[in-house]
């Protein structure tokens, strides 16, 4: 298991300044699970991983692996990066140009671990070419690869250490779009199969949804929240994780009452009242923000029953393939929605807006920034 305890991290920037990269950052990595570190460009995720890996030297907090402290500020401990038995893959893979598949996959057993015969290195090479599926391409020029075969030989590289920790930086960002879902796939069938801990650090909101058991967004340098995929989709903490992983509509909104049940609360808004639910208490009054995901608004031409339904006027509709996206004015606001092609409602047409009570989720004031 990984631990990283209020860890903080910082820098000095090319001005003097100091910037502080990662704050406060507490989280657990069960052993055997992939936990990522999702956000957008100069959030803190990278320098979290780099800190793991012994590339960054934190300025406070604490790091285990195992039970084995690999940094902590209190004891003063800093293991070395060669020393931490950790395996990490880079976005530029780092593949050795001048030699082959086996030989790249062979050099880090060859330079750390002199007491191996090369009969056992060969055969841990070519167990772990085998897995990533290079086995044939072994006496391949590591340059005749395509993107996705370097990657998977990057990641052969640090498999070979059998490390006790993985760690992998934006390790798809520089694949085409087909090769990089197809490898989605594939990495997150070798760390089932192989049952590492991996810590995985991306900009990519899908990525992070398909490959992850819990993610942690980062904003700038501080964790906004860690959950599994479908609570950070669907029960955002906040307005930044609403707004950055997938898309959403936001709708002021302003408490009228509590409703019998847990959670639920009818909300005074400019579509009108919505029933709304919220993991934070709220109170009546309270000013709140509403965040309804595009595919949960069902769209229709005959009025449905219940509550939560409103009427507006298609304001424009995009053809997509597998679905619709139609934006609906209702009154002076446009919703965006997501819909089945065989919605025929056309521009110009009535239709009718609704939201279960349960994909209406509202985020308390001091949550909106």
């Amino acid at each position: 298991m990984l631990k990283v305890h209020q860890l903080c991290t910082e820098y000095t920037d090319a001005r003097g300044r100091v910037v502080k990269a990662a704050q406060d950052v507490s989280f657990e990595v069960p052993s055997g699970k992939l936990f990522t570190l999702l956000g957008p460009s100069g959030c803190g995720k990278t320098t979290t991983l780099r800190s793991i890996a012994g590339l960054e030297r934190p300025r406070s907090g604490e790091i285990t692996v195992d039970d084995s402290v690999v940094y902590s500020s209190s004891t003063n401990v800093f293991i070395a990066p060669n020393r931490r038995d950790f395996g990490m893959v880079f976005q530029s893979y780092a593949i050795w140009p001048h030699m082959n598949v086996y030989q790249n996959a062979a050099f880090p057993l060859e330079v750390r671990h002199r007491n191996h015969s090369r009969q056992e290195i060969r055969e841990k090479v070519m167990r772990v070419l085998e897995t990533v599926g290079l086995a044939a391409l072994a006496d391949r020029e590591a340059t005749g690869l395509s993107g996705g075969q370097q990657q998977r030989l990057a990641l052969a590289r640090a498999l070979v250490m059998e490390p006790k920790l993985l760690l992998l930086d934006e390790p798809l960002s520089n694949l085409d779009a087909k090769l990089r879902e197809r490898m989605r796939f594939e990495l997150k069938r070798l760390q089932q199969e192989l049952g590492l801990t991996t810590v995985y650090v991306t900009h990519d909101q899908s990525e992070a949804l398909a490959l992850s058991h819990q993610i942690a967004v980062m904003n700038e340098g501080r964790i906004m929240q860690i959950g599994a995929p479908r609570d950070i989709y669907e029960r955002p903490a906040n307005r930044f994780v609403a707004d950055f992983v997938g898309t959403t509509n936001f709708i002021e909104a302003t408490v009228a009452s509590g409703l019998n049940g847990a959670g639920h609360y009818r909300m005074q808004t400019a579509l009108g009242e919505l029933v709304a639910r919220s993991v934070a208490p709220l109170s009546n009054g309270e000013h709140a923000l509403l965040s309804v995901r595009p595919e949960d608004i069902q769209l229709s031409q005959i009025r449905p029953d219940g509550v939560n339904v409103c009427e507006g006027i298609v304001h424009a509709k995009v053809f997509l393939g597998e679905y619709l996206d139609f934006q609906v004015s209702v009154g002076e606001r446009i919703l965006l929605a997501r819909a089945h092609p065989s919605i025929t409602t056309g521009v110009g047409e009535r239709t009718y807006v609704h939201v279960p009570p349960e994909k209406c989720i509202a985020l308390n004031d001091s949550q909106r920034t």
